[in-house]
């Protein structure tokens, strides 16, 4: 893999599916956001957000990662990486709901194989179609990196028709613009009382159920107006609504975690791969003294030199952990490698970019200064960089 700030394909399927993603995100959506006036501290809604997920299911993007009978066109891991890092590149708003990240297919993640028929269609092909969106309600206060601390419970009724479901979940992204969530609480009366291990449970839960409430939730230090926090007051959940069997929820929300931890790279790395853009387009046109430009100046050659070279390892490290799994392999520690390492150069290479952008890269309304917020979260969410390094760590212990 070469360096590159706008890299090109050999595989010509790919290429092309790149070439077009980006005629989108710079022509199109560029447009409808410029229109309504949207920026990354907007509130958006749904009507901001539904005709993106229309017209990018018209164009084939959205969904475009799932399986062909849904739709979709069955990418490889390293093909879906690459629109990932497109959509991180691009710089636009609404971009995370190009290929379904925000409340669609890429949010609901591998539970399709989990659905029953009844499932599939009032829920999951309706998303999938872009007619109704979801959110996923995992974390809670007390219960961050340590899922399993949740107090969130589900008492199944007596008459066995059901589930009574209590609990406030946090940070559901999506949850402004969802239709339902997918929760997963403690099953009640089960596993602690007995002295075993606590039994969980995963369900389908509309947002608009008596007993269920959506309310704003705090506001990430990005300013983004995207999560929202879900508030259960014995809120009944059919049985048709528990999905996959009872207690192996959090199979479910766990499942697939090497494959999600190392997908969530690619969008940071190509938000990462702007800034040195627009870093780069700053030191070749701010003047200094003399009137030569920033980039003349060789401490800061050595800055950029530095950020393109923590850049490249980080995309070439998560491009061969994704080649592997498309090859069948495990990726484990790799994932969690890439996780690390992306997070915390990510990180470095944008405190870099605001320290040569100066006041203006201190400055609200700038996209550097709105970049180094958004990255700077990318250390603790989706798992921790401290996380990260006690996976590797016990990895490393079992080793030969």
């Amino acid at each position: 893999m070469t360096f590159s700030l706008r890299p090109t394909y050999d595989d010509p399927y790919l290429a092309d599916l790149v070439d077009r993603l980006r005629d989108y995100l710079d022509g199109e959506l560029a447009d409808h956001e410029r229109e309504r006036g949207l920026t990354h501290e907007s509130r958006l809604t749904r009507a901001d957000l539904e005709p993106i997920w229309r017209r990018s299911r018209e164009l084939g993007f959205y969904g475009i990662h799932l399986p062909e009978e849904y739709g979709g066109q069955n990418l490889t891991f390293t093909q879906l990486a690459a629109l990932k890092e497109e959509i991180g590149a691009s710089g636009r708003v609404l971009a995370h709901s190009v290929l379904g990240d925000m409340g669609g297919p890429l949010r609901a993640g591998d539970i399709l194989k989990h659905a029953t028929d009844h499932q599939l269609a009032k829920y999951l092909l309706p998303l999938v179609r872009g007619e109704r969106a979801c959110c996923f309600s995992l974390t809670e206060t007390d219960a961050g990196s340590d899922v399993r601390s949740m107090r969130t419970t589900a008492v199944r009724d007596a008459d066995g028709e059901g589930y009574r479901l209590t609990g406030h979940k946090v940070f559901s992204s999506a949850g402004p613009f969802a239709d339902f969530a997918i929760v997963v609480a403690r099953m009640a009366g089960t596993g602690e009382q007995e002295g075993d291990k606590p039994r969980f449970s995963a369900f389908l839960v509309d947002l608009d159920s008596p007993g269920c409430r959506v309310e704003d939730g705090a506001t990430p230090m990005s300013g983004e107006h995207i999560e929202s926090d879900i508030v259960l007051d014995d809120c009944h959940v059919p049985a048709a609504n528990l999905l996959g069997e009872e207690g192996k929820g959090m199979r479910i929300a766990l499942g697939r975690v090497t494959t999600n931890r190392l997908l969530h790279c690619p969008t940071v790395i190509g938000a990462t791969r702007r800034a040195i853009d627009l870093t780069l387009d700053r030191t070749r046109h701010r003047k200094v003294a003399g009137g030569k430009p920033l980039l003349a100046l060789q401490a800061i050659q050595h800055k950029v030199a530095d950020m393109a070279t923590e850049f490249y390892a980080a995309r070439s490290m998560t491009y061969a952990a994704l080649a592997a799994l498309d090859k069948g392999g495990d990726a484990h520690a790799e994932a969690f490698m890439c996780k690390l390492f992306v997070a915390e150069s990510a990180f470095r290479i944008l405190d870099e970019a605001v320290q040569i952008h100066g006041k203006e890269g201190l400055t609200q309304g700038n996209e550097i200064e709105f970049l180094f917020r958004k990255i700077r979260m990318f250390r603790i969410l989706t798992g921790t960089s401290e996380i990260q390094r006690n996976g590797i760590a016990k990895l490393l212990a079992f080793q030969v």
